[in-house]
């Protein structure tokens, strides 16, 4: 695990933000290139970065396809929770406002974290994700990124029912799709929509949809609070939106999974977490 702490201005029980790098990627070009860490020092939270092994992965991928990596309690979900465990205490984390985030294999990894244990979250993004319990190994993930995952018999909501039967609630989650993604055909963040819909009893036409100069949102809500919401960016391929600089030099991220584009997917869902500014 890597993580960063600020220095200055922390409150004295800060909260949580999980980061899950994607493939080819490290902790460190993921934060250079989305500035996750700046983010931290200016609303004083805590950050964490699990971080795949090559050993395990030799794309530095999360296994979030073998199911004994998603399991409640085995394989990597339990190793990330024993990481979140050990930063809470170490850190006296306010264990109510706990979050995390994912960017494609982690964003798959996200929905594995969230469908073990939906209790331990306040908040959860997919990007460029898959649903959950949509491959079982390394050519069926392969199959349901590039043409689609197969919705399970009963249902996508199913596999996580089946994990945990006994949830009552979830957190809110928003899914983020690059609508020209290469890598994980958009196809999928629908059914990561509806995965997350039919888990919860919300109706797939209870949302409401919006166009905005960088695509197009849709948004479910119940009792005015949100649950689910689908960011589709428009002109964006496979990766993190972030929001285009004014400065020609600035205009290429530093990772390439990291896409400059009309909005920024870690502002946006700071201001969906509650994650402010700190005043000065």
């Amino acid at each position: 695990m890597k993580s960063f702490v600020p220095t200055t201005r922390l409150p004295k029980n800060p909260a949580l933000v999980v980061l899950l790098h994607g493939c080819h990627q490290t902790p460190e070009s993921l934060d250079v290139a989305a500035g996750f860490s700046k983010l931290a020092k200016e609303r004083g939270f805590v950050l964490l970065y699990p971080q795949q092994k090559r050993a395990n992965n030799s794309q530095n991928c999360f296994n979030w396809f073998r199911p004994s990596a998603v399991a409640r309690d085995r394989g990597e979900v339990r190793s990330i929770k024993q990481m979140v465990e050990h930063i809470c205490e170490r850190h006296r984390i306010d264990r109510s406002r706990i979050f995390v985030a994912g960017l494609s294999a982690g964003g798959a990894m996200t929905g594995a974290l969230v469908a073990n244990y939906p209790t331990l979250f306040a908040g959860a993004a997919i990007i460029a994700g898959m649903p959950f319990g949509s491959a079982r190994d390394t050519m069926s993930a392969l199959r349901a990124m590039k043409s689609g995952a197969t919705p399970p018999p009963a249902g996508w909501g199913r596999p996580i029912a089946e994990i945990s039967p006994e949830a009552k609630a979830w957190p809110p989650i928003t899914i983020w799709q690059g609508m020209e993604d290469r890598v994980v055909k958009p196809v999928n963040a629908l059914a990561c929509v509806a995965q997350w819909l039919e888990v919860q009893g919300i109706a797939e036409n209870s949302g409401r949809l919006e166009e905005k100069p960088w695509g197009r949102l849709q948004a479910w809500k119940v009792s005015g609070k949100l649950k689910v919401a689908l960011y589709s960016v428009s002109n964006m391929g496979h990766g993190l939106p972030i929001k285009k600089r004014k400065s020609v030099t600035a205009l290429r991220s530093a990772d390439p999974y990291v896409i400059p584009v009309e909005i920024s997917a870690p502002a946006e869902i700071m201001r969906l977490w509650g994650l402010s500014r700190l005043r000065k």
